[in-house]
Formats: structure tokens, C-alpha cells, sequence
């Protein structure tokens, strides 16, 4: 359902207290104490902490921002858009539907914000796309060779929406609904976090997952995302944020010269698209990213076959797979933007935007070939069919997967 209309219907504008004070008078021993002010949905949340002083201080400058909008309607449910807005001027845009990063506002070296990742105009645009810009996908990102598995001795048959495997989680995944949304500030910054209750059977999975995605917006100019989610029977789990960047801003056409470093000695290379077990080193390929270089040096090298050619390979993070430690660093040269990932998962999928072919559009922009990339950390493709790997993706009853990455955006 297409809808053009926007109501913005609550604004909540949340401020710090540090430093707020109220002139402390006497009181007689019988009378209450003073309540609390009225809190509105359209003006600033007072909180008030008594000091010694007699005279009340100035308010600190608000810190943060969290504003909610209406975005239409999937599935007979409300769709929302919630804007986090952090103290540098950076603001993020999601979504409920597919717990979804919609835009993303960062300065370059010259304080000129832009939005840095590709998107659509409306809720129409990402029920109608097939491209997964900005979503949370699962129940298990990324593809399952021929759309089948085994588990605990019995075989599963999914849909092969990327024939002939299954990808994303299926057509109708956890990019497809819409989640239950929870706006909250924290000590961090804004914050909202999405939850999705996947039953059981759903797409072709066994057991009942809750899931749940958090983003939170910095004022150290992070934008931080935690995926979490725990089954009531054994099934497979494998959450990735599907964001496209382009830190040049989103229409400002390829990504070619963007300086890419990955912090990964080996890759997974597949048969063409899907790995198969093997692990190659790095060193002498084009897909080596170790020391750094423009992501369209190698590009034409990197094959594809029958498919678009460029990079859409899992890459094997160096250190312990489930530490929080550094994945990938990109540097775009002209606006001096610089993003810089942080995970806690054992792969990277690195996609240079191949089969963006100029159908999609949004946002004053033509997304043509190559002007959107994609940093998907992640359990390694097809893990379940891989007997060394498919311990990575079981998840049982009593046990809690958990995901983080951590944006951050500088300039250089």
C-alpha cells in the first residue's frame, strides 16, 4: 500500500538535566512535597535534581533528540519513522518495517551534512525494492545452497527466492514485516529498539525466535547496532544489517574511489556465489584490502561469471570470531568522510553494489551499478551445509545470539 501522506503525530525532544537546579525554600513539616511538572509529548521532558544553591543554574543545551512520524501502514499494522539526532548535528532515520536504516545525516571535513546511505522516498519504495536497502535481515542473512539444510536429522526445504538458494531469510524474511518499536533515550543517546517474533515454521524454519535490533546514536558520533534474538527449539539464526553506503553522499554516484581497508588475511571464495568450505588466503588477489586501496583498483578482476562482476564475498575477520574488534576502515577522498566498523562476528560480506542496474531510485538518486556498498557482518554463508562452520548458525532454547557493530564516522 502506497501512502504520500506524513502526520507527524508526537514529537518528544529529550534534554539533559545536568546542571538543572531548583531554589530550595522552606517548607512547612506538614505540606507535600512539590509535584512533578507536566511532561508533553511536544515540548522538553523537565527533570529536576535539588541542590544546595539558592539560586537555580541554566539549563544545559539539549544532547539529544528522538522524534516519531507516522510512515504508513503494512500488513494492518502502523509503520513509523523515528529520527535520532545526536549534539554534532548527525541524524538517523529507521523504520519499523524490516527494522530499517532509512538515512543517515554526516558532516564532511567542511561541516556540509549528507545523507550517506541509499534509500527510497516512502514506505512504498521499500515494500516494492528487492535490493534490502538499510534492513535487518535474517531468520539467516545471507544464502543456504539449494534452499536446503539438515537439522537434528531431519531436512528442510526453504523457498529459493535467489534460485536456486535461499537468500536473506526468504520473500517474505525479517525485512518484509513489520517489527514492534520501542523509542528510548539512554545514557548513550537516543535509541529505539525493534521487536519481531518469528513462529515456527515461518519461511520454512523450526521454532518460535524472538528477535530484537537496537539502534542507538552517539554523541561520540557512533551509530551502534545490536541484534539479539533466542528460539524455544533449536533452529538457525544469522542476523546482518543490509545498509548500503556511500559516504560521498547517497546520490552522489559511484563509490569506485572510495580507499577501503579489511581486516581479514583469508576469504571465502564460492562456486561462484556460494562458499563452499574453502578458505583462501588474501595475499596476491584482489581481494586483498589489508593495506588499504580504492575499491574500484581490482574491481573488474574480482569475476562474477554469469553474474555482475565485482565483490560479493564473505571475508574471514581476523582475531577471536565472537570479540568486538575492528573490521573494515573507508576513507572517501573528496568530502573526507571516514567510517570506521567495529563487530563481534567471524565474517564480513563485502558487496560493491553489482546488481544495482538504475531500476531502483530514491532520494533525488538513480542507484545504478556500483553506487552503494555494503559491510554485512555475519556468520559465514551457507554455515549449515559446511560441517566445519555450521555450529555458527545453530542456535538452541537457553542459549542467546548476539550481534554488534559499531559505526563510526570521522573526517580525515
Amino acid at each position: 500500500m502506497r501512502t504520500t501522506e506524513r502526520r507527524n503525530v508526537t514529537t518528544i525532544a529529550l534534554i539533559s538535566a545536568l546542571g538543572a537546579a531548583l531554589a530550595c525554600a522552606p517548607q512547612p513539616p506538614a505540606a507535600p512535597p512539590p509535584s512533578s511538572p507536566a511532561i508533553s509529548a511536544t515540548s522538553p521532558l523537565g527533570v529536576t535534581a535539588p541542590r544546595p544553591a539558592p539560586a537555580p543554574a541554566p539549563a544545559a543545551p539539549a544532547r539529544s533528540a528522538l522524534e516519531q512520524t507516522a510512515y504508513g501502514k503494512a500488513d494492518g499494522k502502523d509503520v513509523w519513522l523515528f529520527t535520532l539526532a545526536n549534539a554534532h548535528g548527525l541524524k538517523a532515520k529507521i523504520t519499523n518495517y524490516g527494522a530499517t536504516l532509512t538515512a543517515l545525516e554526516v558532516p564532511d571535513r567542511n561541516g556540509k551534512l549528507a545523507d550517506i546511505v541509499l534509500g527510497f522516498d516512502d514506505l512504498a519504495g521499500y515494500q516494492a525494492g528487492n535490493a534490502f536497502f538499510g534492513a535487518t535481515v535474517g531468520r539467516v542473512a545471507n544464502r543456504i545452497r539449494n534452499a536446503t539444510f539438515s537439522l537434528e536429522g531431519k531436512t528442510y526445504h526453504l523457498a529459493p527466492n535467489d534460485p536456486p538458494h535461499a537468500l536473506h531469510g526468504g520473500p517474505h524474511g525479517f525485512s518484509r514485516v513489520v517489527w514492534e518499536a520501542q523509542p528510548k533515550d539512554t545514557p548513550a543517546g537516543p535509541s529505539v529498539e525493534l521487536t519481531y517474533v518469528s513462529k515456527d515454521g515461518e519461511e520454512g524454519y523450526p521454532g518460535t525466535v524472538t528477535a530484537k535490533t537496537t539502534y542507538t546514536l552517539t554523541d561520540a558520533d557512533e551509530l551502534k547496532v545490536e541484534m539479539v534474538a533466542v528460539t524455544d527449539r533449536t533452529t538457525l539464526v544469522n542476523l546482518a544489517n543490509h545498509s548500503y553506503w556511500n559516504l560521498a553522499g547517497n546520490d552522489a554516484g559511484p563509490i569506485t574511489d572510495h580507499e577501503l581497508t579489511l581486516f581479514a588475511d583469508s576469504y571465502t571464495p564460492g562456486d561462484p556465489m556460494v562458499p563452499t568450505g574453502v578458505v583462501k588466503p588474501v595475499k596476491g588477489t584482489p581481494f586483498d584490502f589489508t593495506a588499504g586501496k580504492p575499491i574500484g583498483r581490482d574491481l573488474k578482476k574480482a569475476g562474477g561469471g554469469s553474474i555482475p562482476i565485482g565483490y560479493d564475498h564473505n571475508f574471514v575477520i581476523n582475531g577471536d570470531p565472537n570479540a568486538l574488534r575492528p573490521v573494515a576502515k573507508v576513507r572517501e577522498p573528496k568530502s573526507g568522510r571516514v567510517l570506521t566498523l567495529e563487530a563481534n562476528q567471524p565474517g564480513l560480506q563485502f558487496y560493491s553494489g553489482n546488481f544495482l542496474n538504475g531500476s531502483l531510485h530514491g532520494k533525488g538518486a538513480t542507484y545504478a551499478q556500483y553506487t552503494g556498498f555494503c559491510l554485512e557482518t555475519q556468520k559465514f554463508p551457507n554455515a549449515i551445509n559446511v560441517p566445519a562452520w555450521r555450529d555458527q548458525v545453530v542456535l538452541k532454547p537457553g542459549e542467546t545470539y548476539r550481534h554488534v557493530m559499531i559505526h563510526r564516522f570521522s573526517v580525515e
